[in-house]
């Protein structure tokens, strides 16, 4: 870990920074619940400035040869790369994140992320069809301004989800960071335009919803990917389709790690335990609802239980944290409420983390990690997204009842299978309603494969190679061939023959 990180300033600005005061935001450390930064937010005019820098900047970035673009998207990769340890430091600060976690996951796959579609930039091929009379060719063409809205969870895996692949494609991006984490995305950009021509990417940050809106709604935005709430995103697609605009969602989850009999039960309990509490629980892909055969179900949550009870809260800079704080109080308080809620419903807390007893750490926004067991499907905590450290473990008898309460959710983002039937494993993926599922594991998705999930969970696909085609839009040009005559409709001759 990099043994000191320049001080912050007490009023960061930026260039697209209101003048207005009222548009200023805390940023805010929620381990401690001390004031990191104050933020100069934009507002509608900046936004739409913002846009028209954007535009300015895709005339030219257009146009530069594919593999200028790959070569400049590379040396993004390495730069990031030479301050990741400087990245995950502000990260760890404004979301509470443990720092290993934010520079081996978040920070590394930014950097790996601008690699994988750098090396893309110049291998999105054209088609071409022969038709005898006619040729065609049909090309990918950039949209133009882009808008990338990035959530507080993930900033440095969602900014490079959205905006190498954006820029590959020969798009420019406004990036709209997260209200609680805006700190290591403006970061990261500052190093990028150090690589990258002017206003090829711009990041404006802001409170609450009127920025994004605007950005949505201007006209000369062409193309949004959105990553956060259900709710939020609905109204992101509603302003995107009053201008015709395509949106791509990667929203809410409340994902089933199914266990049948015959797994291996510590493997199970172990990808358990990292699947519900990984990341504090804010995960869009957490397995938050343990559905767990009846013939193991006993051992399964003594096992798990023992686990949770170990877990260490506390200060994402202390090596010894595993889980840290929710990202801010209102977050806490939420899930608070949801295991009130659990407990008022009548599932049992079958076990708990313990809280940092550390004086520094007393106005953070912490909660002990939750086990719940005799839960019912129906249920709030069973159906409803948290998005803390809380995990609920539900019994079953058959497979068909193991995919009927996992289908029976508003979302389909991920899915996880324990079995040492690789074909029951197939049988039952076949079954489940979900964009992604993981056989004897959790979450090692491979770089180059669709992310993103069906229903409620959103649309359009991340981190892969049809994410570049999502950033382009086709254009067939269509021409005679020269060797056969072409085809005329029959009042040409009747109508102009002499």
């Amino acid at each position: 870990m990099s043994s000191s990180l320049p001080a912050l300033p007490k009023l960061m600005t930026t260039k697209w920074s209101s003048l207005n005061d009222s548009n200023n935001f805390d940023v805010v450390n929620p381990a401690t619940g001390q004031v990191l930064t104050t933020v100069t937010g934009g507002d509608i005019d900046t936004a739409a400035a913002a846009v028209e820098a954007s535009q300015r900047a895709f005339n030219s970035w257009r146009w530069l040869p594919p593999t200028q673009r790959a070569g400049l998207l590379l040396k993004c990769s390495e730069a990031l790369e030479k301050h990741s340890e400087e990245l995950a430091h502000l990260l760890c600060l404004e979301n509470g994140k443990p720092y290993q976690d934010a520079l081996l996951f978040d920070v590394g796959f930014l950097v790996g992320a601008f690699r994988y579609f750098g090396s893309l930039a110049d291998k999105l091929p054209d088609q071409f069809f022969d038709r005898g009379s006619m040729y065609a060719t049909v090309m990918r063409e950039p949209y133009g301004v882009c808008v990338g809205i990035l959530p507080f969870n993930w900033p440095p895996i969602h900014l490079g989800g959205k905006l190498a692949p954006c820029l590959a494609a020969g798009n420019t991006m406004i990036i709209k960071p997260g209200d609680q984490t805006p700190l290591t995305v403006l970061r990261a950009v500052e190093i990028l335009q150090t690589v990258l021509p002017p206003d090829v990417v711009i990041a404006v940050p802001a409170r609450g919803p009127v920025v994004p809106q605007a950005l949505v709604a201007n006209p000369a935005v062409r193309a949004v990917s959105f990553t956060g709430s259900t709710a939020a995103g609905a109204a992101v697609a509603r302003t995107a389709a009053d201008t015709i605009k395509p949106a791509t969602l990667e929203l809410g989850g409340k994902n089933a790690m199914i266990v049948f009999e015959d797994t291996d039960l510590d493997r199970a309990v172990a990808t358990a335990l990292e699947g519900s509490f990984f990341n504090k629980g804010e995960a869009c892909t957490a397995t938050s609802r343990l559905l767990v055969h009846e013939a193991v179900h006993d051992a399964f949550v003594d096992k798990l239980s023992a686990g949770v009870r170990k877990i260490v809260t506390g200060n994402g800079m202390d090596p010894k944290t595993h889980v840290g704080p929710c990202v801010n109080k209102a977050s806490q308080e939420r899930v608070l409420g949801y295991i009130q809620k659990g407990k008022e419903e009548g599932a049992t807390v079958a076990a708990q983390g313990a809280l940092s007893s550390n004086p520094e750490l007393q106005d953070g926004s912490f909660v002990a990690p939750t086990l719940f067991t005799n839960v019912t499907p129906q249920m709030k905590i069973a159906r409803e997204e948290i998005f803390g450290p809380v995990s609920v473990v539900i019994k079953f008898s058959t497979e068909d009842e193991a995919v009927s309460i996992s289908n029976d959710s508003v979302y389909g983002l991920t899915a996880v299978l324990f079995s040492k039937d690789h074909e029951r494993c197939l049988r039952v993926a076949r079954k489940l309603d979900v964009g992604m599922i993981f056989f004897n594991q959790y979450n090692r998705a491979v770089l180059g494969t669709p992310f993103g999930g069906a229903n409620h969970s959103g649309y359009g696909r991340e981190h892969c190679i049809d994410t570049l085609r999502e950033w382009t839009r086709a254009k067939a040009i269509h021409q005679p061939s020269g060797l056969h005559a072409v085809p005329q409709w029959r009042a040409v001759k009747d109508c102009l023959q002499n």
